[in-house]
């Protein structure tokens, strides 16, 4: 029989668990989807119940008869938390990642946390739970919960869940300031590395999917961090851009950064940060001027060893987060030519070279320099896209080893029963 772990991803529109092997290859995935969240009042809430059942289906539906299972670990949607009872049945309905906290329980956490910490926002987890704390509960994230499912352990979060709720990555600790809230850290989690061994899957629950009874669960991690690790990074240097409807970039760093003012906070990945920016450049921006017909027809016509010269900054709207900060920040789109083929390659020319400012900056701010590149997401096939992207970038291509975060998190499975991959 073939060892293998299995990483769950909790994504925001369905379940997904990944069976890999020491080499981190897929053996087997499962999928199955959950409904979208309750919107009530300009609350986003769902019922936890939703994911506890579709993991259940997950689980069930996962080819694995001819392998043994050797660990779990578990992602979730960075910042959805539930407040749960001792042993762990919910108080109430989950406050998704991006459910919007009260002006005035915001206005608490501002009032006592630093500008460095990724408790702030309109979307603050730590805001979101001050009205709903209460004696004897604890606050738990998404992938805490599941965890516990499976285990039966209902105290204890991962370093990269954590963050968002006032987490201190460079003290590895609850900070102070948290009790000037008016929450009690009593009813916050116990914080470890992700990839750390928490326990062991209960009897009940290894009956129920026939799988060891020794089967070790691990501290997951974020879903944006999972879906790093999917790539197959893992070295200084190592960055991965996803070009969607906007774009986004995270870089592992030897060294981490924290810049509030552009929305840049860093996770602990082993002894590593992962940081991270995102800009408002992106497909979003070429669809404003193009439709999926014209992108088809255009992109076989791109010429990247011929440059347009043209210096944009591709924008759907005014408004810039990274690697400018400036809420008023205008398109430069101009002057447009007559030919549509050069426009769009002038767009595509311009995100690259906001990406190769975005890797700049973070470098700037203290992050190691990159040093290669892998890309997912929707444009990632455009091969004349890759080589202007490429050459603004001066780096090398690397190859994702997957676009499935749950793979990511299955290699924290690895780490927590001492397989580093």
């Amino acid at each position: 029989m073939t060892d293998i772990v299995l990483g769950i991803d909790i994504g925001t529109s369905g379940v997904r668990i990944a069976a890999t092997d020491s080499d981190n290859r897929l053996v087997a995935l499962s999928t199955v989807p959950i409904t979208a969240p309750l919107q009530n009042g300009g609350r986003i809430l769902q019922d936890p119940a939703i994911w506890r059942e579709a993991v259940d289906g997950a689980l069930k539906g996962l080819d694995i008869k001819s392998h043994a299972v050797g660990a779990i670990a578990v992602d979730g949607t960075s910042g959805t938390i539930l407040m749960v009872n001792a042993d762990g049945t919910p108080a109430g309905l989950a406050s998704m990642y991006n459910d919007v906290a009260e002006a005035a329980d915001l206005a608490i956490v501002a009032g006592v946390a630093p500008a460095e910490t990724a408790a702030l926002g309109s979307t603050s987890p730590l805001a979101r739970a001050l009205p709903v704390r209460g004696d004897g509960l604890r606050l738990l994230h998404q992938a805490d919960w599941i965890a516990g499912q499976l285990s039966g352990r209902f105290d204890v979060t991962d370093e990269n869940n954590a963050l968002k709720t006032g987490y201190d990555p460079m003290s590895r600790r609850w900070p102070d300031w948290i009790s000037g809230t008016g929450l009690d850290v009593k009813g916050l989690p116990s914080v470890v590395p992700a990839g750390t061994r928490t326990g062991t899957i209960s009897a009940a629950m290894a009956e129920r999917y026939g799988l060891p009874t020794d089967v070790a669960i691990v501290a997951g991690t974020t879903d944006g961090c999972a879906a790093f690790l999917a790539s197959g990074a893992s070295s200084p240097g190592d960055g991965v851009t996803s070009l969607g409807t906007t774009l986004t970039l995270k870089l592992l760093s030897a060294t981490p950064v924290f810049a509030p003012q552009f929305g840049i906070y860093s996770h602990r990945i082993g002894d590593q940060w992962l940081a991270g920016g995102a800009s408002n450049t992106g497909g979003a921006a070429i669809a404003k001027y193009f439709s999926r017909e014209e992108i088809a027809r255009l992109t076989p016509l791109l010429d990247p060893d011929h440059p347009t010269g043209l210096d944009f900054y591709p924008l759907a709207s005014p408004g810039e987060r990274f690697p400018v900060n400036d809420p008023a920040f205008a398109p430069r789109l101009a002057p447009r030519p007559a030919d549509d083929r050069l426009f769009f390659q002038a767009i595509l020319e311009g995100i690259a070279a906001i990406e190769a400012k975005a890797y700049g900056k973070l470098a700037e701010l203290g992050a190691s320099r990159l040093a290669s590149i892998r890309t997912v997401g929707g444009g990632a096939a455009n091969a004349a896209w890759s080589k202007m992207r490429l050459k603004a970038l001066g780096v090398p291509a690397r190859e994702s080893l997957s676009e499935h975060a749950a793979v990511g998190t299955a290699r924290l499975a690895w780490r927590g029963i001492g397989h580093a991959n």
